[in-house]
């Protein structure tokens, strides 16, 4: 099979929105999120949205429910909905994936610690070959660690299950496929 889709987690407005709180290097990651879905696109790589829906900031149909407008996804893109912190359970993303022939993911989103973590742990124990970029994943402060220091730590702990690569060396691997 050999083939890769993005998959791009639960970057919704709320993400964007509280008082007094920002995404670590929130712009950042948004900015490496749009130049990988831009090369995505152009190389033909299925991009895969995931939608965090709770009774709350992730209330269906409310403003900060939607997938920030900086990224949001174009006609066609599959947008899988979820309740709990994997983006497998109780969702239908395994079997698209499965129709579409995919057997690798390039994992990007948030929350680092949550969704994140948990989708590349499920991931990988459904045997698919991940990719971690490395810069295009973020999370909020905790009262006991830095954002920073949760992104950092997740890198060095998702090592173990998945390849860390960051934007420009995905970008620049795309661009030689792409030629």
């Amino acid at each position: 099979m050999n083939k890769t889709a993005l998959l791009v987690i639960d970057v919704q407005v709320a993400m964007f929105s509280y008082k007094n709180e920002y995404p670590y290097n929130g712009d950042t990651v948004l900015k490496n999120i749009r130049e990988m879905l831009f090369k995505s696109r152009e190389n033909n790589i299925p991009v895969i949205f995931v939608q965090h829906t709770a009774e709350d900031e992730f209330q269906k149909d409310t403003a900060t429910w939607q997938i920030c407008p900086e990224i949001a996804p174009v006609e066609g893109e599959p947008v899988i909905r979820k309740t709990q912190r994997d983006s497998f359970y109780r969702t239908n993303l395994r079997d698209l994936l499965q129709e579409l022939g995919i057997d690798k993911l390039i994992v990007m989103g948030m929350q680092t610690e949550f969704c994140v973590d948990t989708t590349c742990r499920a991931a990988y124990s459904s045997d698919y070959e991940l990719t971690l970029v490395q810069d295009a994943h973020t999370t909020f402060d905790s009262p006991i660690l830095s954002a920073e220091q949760i992104v950092n730590h997740h890198n060095s702990v998702l090592k173990g299950i998945a390849t860390l690569k960051t934007t420009q060396e995905i970008l620049e691997q795309l661009s030689r496929a792409g030629q």
